[in-house]
């Protein structure tokens, strides 16, 4: 093939991932519902994988605390062979079912936990063992894999299974299938971030500030938000240190930061309560 064959081929077949994710949105919107419900009580949403697919759940997982203000420790991603995996191939990684336990005891998990595992086979020893001990501690699960007969299908207790068909270049699930993986954890965090509150209307009102450009993006934010002018935005957040959510309270409400925060707190960090929306 030419290069301009190649990649027609390849976009040709990634039309298809698509399609596939949106048969499997029943069992998406179960597994957002069911996750929120446990972080709801306390709980976490950990992801588990080997090879191209914990490197994906690294990348969900890792992503979390800047888009939704979160702390590191709510979304966590376990990968077989610990950090080294996430650059370079681990040999045997996979295989080894006993550390899939020791990774997840170093979580302490609980009941109120959500254990995804990803596998696009559906069969790798690590993401079943670790469904395994998940399922022990009775906490919900979760298995995201290509193969509808797979193990890890039969011991979740959800199923998420998008079909996407052969791969351009035979076995490279992290072509088809590990777009399609991505699509999926993207829907189950930012659905579950969401739900619980991390989102005002369409814009990140938890945004984390960590660099200029993310610092001029929550200026844009407030204003798109409370409908104010740039400066009233900017002042705003100079009384607020720089919190969105208290930044907004007072521009929709017309109240200093402290009594922002006070409305806050008294709503249990809703917004839309504290707004009285």
């Amino acid at each position: 093939m030419t290069s301009i064959q190649l990649v027609r081929l390849m976009n040709r077949e990634d039309r298809k991932v698509a399609d596939a994710v949106r048969r499997e949105l029943p069992s998406i919107a179960r597994a957002v519902d069911a996750i929120e419900t446990g972080m709801r009580k306390g709980g976490r949403l950990i992801y588990v994988g080997a090879g191209s697919s914990g490197r994906i759940g690294v990348l969900d997982a890792s992503e979390c605390p800047s888009t939704f203000g979160t702390p590191p420790s709510l979304v966590r991603a376990l990968i077989a062979g610990g950090k080294k995996a996430v650059t370079q191939p681990v040999e045997g990684a996979e295989d080894r079912r006993e550390r899939a336990a020791e990774d997840l005891k170093k979580l302490h998990l609980t009941p109120n936990d959500s254990v995804v595992g990803i596998a696009a086979s559906g069969t790798t020893p690590y993401v079943l063992a670790a469904i395994g001990y998940a399922n022990k501690k009775r906490a919900f699960t979760v298995g995201l894999t290509a193969n509808r007969k797979s193990p890890l299908v039969r011991a979740a207790n959800i199923s998420i299974t998008p079909d996407v068909g052969p791969e351009v270049l035979t076995g490279s699930t992290r072509l088809k299938t590990g777009t399609s993986q991505k699509m999926v954890l993207n829907m189950l965090s930012t659905g579950v971030m969401v739900r619980l509150g991390h989102a005002y209307e369409n814009l990140m009102i938890d945004l984390g500030q960590t660099n200029a450009k993310l610092k001029d993006r929550a200026k844009r934010i407030l204003e798109e938000a409370s409908g104010k002018s740039a400066s009233a935005a900017e002042h705003a957040l100079r009384q607020s240190n720089n919190d969105l959510r208290v930044a907004l309270v007072m521009l929709k409400r017309g109240v200093s930061a402290s009594e922002a925060r006070r409305l806050l707190n008294e709503s249990e960090g809703s917004l839309r309560r504290a707004l009285k929306e």
